[in-house]
């Protein structure tokens, strides 16, 4: 039987899982995906084979499944019981943070996750989740290969002067500079884009990775010069509970003003700001486009405004703009957004093709548009289970 690869998303209360099979020559297939949610409040298993087709969906209480390693266990027993639990070679992981240190997926080891577990500060919500994962498969099969896959590896190709911040330089040399995030994304649009857009492939473009957690990159010949997020996966873009640029002033005001602690403080920049804070109705874009009130709207505008804002610097940053893509959850899903960020663009050269846009097409501008708009459909599991193949050798 062919060997398969699991990979792992462990985010704050969720799994997310897909196993691919590999074949001895050709692309990996995906043969299911799914995931565990709601950890800590009402633990939840969904999963589908590679057609899309549902084979479990199963509820527990917080008694049964609490932690990451017991939803890990019930994610195994699915496995073995749907497919041979013998061919599975290697796992691999999506780890947010891996700092100046790695530019490359690594194999993981004890001297590796100890390297990791020094970025925990800087990506306190995902960073430790990532680690917790490893270490539950590390408990069950010690002996499994392991490889963590970076989100911010991808842009290690940015040269000093786009990493820099106006710091003194030993804070530089200690670590604080612009990494940007959601590497693996851009990577696969990157790969993808010669396929599915080869006119621009190899030109200036933008990348604008959408959802939950949003940030854009500008490629140059499919290297990533340029990204809004930075030291941390707070900058950039306004998203789902995170305010996105802010003055770091801000920050001081709420300590010394304000008398907010630190940890209020984090809890306020990465769990109760964004669209979530400035609707006060949700952090779900499809909720907000459907409301008529007039703070989902603001929360709207407001995304639309700093996407385009982004938009503007990163085409400075390429010195022009050849295309803009669009992916992630509403990026790749809500024509609505596209259309609004796209009116505001015509400056660049944008001529949206309303009708499809409407019907998500691979390209959403006319013929004419001096600068094309496409749609890609991301796969960060994918990405991760080619680098693992190819760090194991399978």
């Amino acid at each position: 039987m062919d060997k398969a690869i699991l990979v792992l998303n462990a985010g704050s209360s969720s799994i997310k899982f897909s196993i691919f099979v590999v074949p001895e020559a050709g692309e990996l297939r995906a043969i299911a995906s799914g995931q565990v949610e709601g950890l800590g409040t009402a633990p939840r298993l969904k999963a589908r084979d590679g057609s899309g087709q549902s084979i479990a969906e199963k509820s527990w209480d917080t008694s049964e499944v609490a932690t990451h390693a017991q939803a890990l266990q019930r994610i195994a027993e699915l496995l073995r019981s749907r497919f041979d639990g013998g061919m599975l070679a290697g796992v691999g992981h999506r780890v947010v943070h891996g700092g100046a240190d790695y530019s490359a997926p690594a194999l993981i080891s004890e001297a590796v996750i100890s390297r990791l577990e020094a970025f925990v500060p800087l990506a306190p919500l995902h960073q430790p989740h990532n680690l917790a994962a490893i270490r539950a498969v590390q408990e069950v099969q010690p002996d499994l290969p392991q490889v963590a896959c970076f989100d911010t590896a991808f842009h290690r190709t940015q040269d000093t002067v786009g990493q820099l911040y106006g710091l003194p330089w030993e804070y530089y040399e200690r670590g604080v500079r612009r990494y940007g995030f959601h590497g693996l994304s851009y990577e696969y649009i990157a790969a993808t884009l010669p396929a599915v857009a080869p006119e621009v492939a190899d030109g200036r473009v933008v990348v604008a990775h959408l959802g939950s957690g949003a940030s854009m990159c500008a490629l140059d010949h499919g290297h990533s010069v340029g990204s809004s997020m930075g030291f941390t996966a707070l900058d950039g873009l306004m998203m789902g509970t995170r305010p996105g640029n802010i003055d770091p002033g801000i920050v001081l005001y709420l300590l010394q003003q304000e008398g907010l602690s630190a940890k209020q403080i984090e809890d306020l920049l990465y769990k109760r700001s964004g669209l979530l804070g400035l609707s006060g109705i949700g952090n779900d874009m499809r909720v907000l486009l459907a409301s008529d009130a007039p703070r989902a709207r603001l929360a709207i505008e407001h995304f639309v405004y700093r996407i385009n804002r982004e938009l503007g610097a990163l085409a400075a940053v390429l010195g022009g703009l050849d295309a803009l893509v669009f992916t992630a959850g509403i990026g790749e899903n809500s024509a609505r957004i596209r259309q609004l960020v796209c009116d505001k663009a015509r400056w660049l050269g944008i001529e949206l093709d309303e009708a499809a846009n409407e019907r998500g097409d691979a390209r959403i501008t006319r013929a004419d548009s001096r600068c094309s708009v496409w749609v890609v459909p991301t796969n960060e599991e994918l990405m991760i289970a080619r680098h693992t193949r190819r760090l194991l050798g399978l």
